[in-house]
């Protein structure tokens, strides 16, 4: 049995660490560089790096028993393409999907970056941004000196960060999750007025986030999740576990 795993996000490196030890041939898609040194802690995977479209995707997924995505939950382009991927190659199709978090009272919500932004026009402070590097230019026009992006540590997250006008001494490289001391540590280092960030749910450590931003005093600002079905961990598992004759 053959399983094809679109990671990005720590479920899918344990789903492929999950498969690999019942036996099945486990291949596993991540986009970047860093993913894939983050990936290849798991022993016994084939790893694929790189971008693919739709038919790259289903060149991989050729042959397959099994297609798990498991990109972030706010990747909604990415997981439209594998959904026609597996599709076009005939392979049946999950979505690992993390459950969302309850909201705190008093948070405000977008349904996008740029809406964010705009709810962020004319409102003085500094703002924490843990949307990631993608997301950087549609906060760009709020001024380079009051934003603090936490990136990944990488080039393209720096680059980005470059190319918003971020000043180098506001950048936050670095890997999460993070807990809840350096998350309040951060916010009173730099005096952080507006803390934005996504539903990352648990793995992301979303709760850290909002505990952080309640006792440093900072408004939270939450970019809604995209609208999609899909199944929890153990769901999965126990798919690959019954292809398997595991029961």
């Amino acid at each position: 049995m053959r399983v094809v795993i679109f990671s990005g996000t720590t479920e899918g490196r344990e789903l492929s660490a999950a498969t690999v030890a019942l036996g099945m041939e486990t291949a596993v898609c991540v986009a970047t560089e860093y993913g894939r040194d983050v990936q290849e802690s798991v022993p016994g995977a084939a790893i694929h790096t790189g971008r693919l479209d739709v038919p790259g995707m289903a060149r991989v997924l050729s042959g397959a028993d099994l297609c798990v995505d498991a990109t972030h939950p706010y990747a909604a382009e990415a997981s439209r393409n594998i959904r026609e991927a597996a599709q076009s190659a005939g392979v049946p199709y999950r979505r690992l999907l993390r459950r969302e978090s309850d909201l705190p009272a008093g948070c405000l919500c977008a349904g996008s970056a740029e809406e964010a932004a705009r709810l962020l026009e004319g409102r003085e402070g500094n703002i924490l941004l843990t949307t990631g590097a993608k997301e950087l230019p549609a906060f760009a026009a709020l001024g380079g000196p009051r934003l603090f992006p936490r990136v990944l540590p990488s080039v393209e997250s720096l680059v980005a960060c470059e190319a918003a006008g971020i000043p180098r001494a506001n950048i936050i490289a670095m890997q999460g999750p993070f807990p809840y001391d350096l998350n309040l540590a951060l916010l009173r280092r730099f005096s952080i007025r507006f803390l934005v960030t996504k539903d990352g749910g648990a793995p992301g450590g979303f709760a850290e986030k909002v505990r952080a931003a309640q006792d440093a005093g900072a408004l939270l600002l939450v970019i809604r999740r995209p609208t999609e079905d899909g199944e929890p961990f153990d769901s999965i598992l126990q798919t690959c576990r019954e292809m398997m004759g595991c029961g």
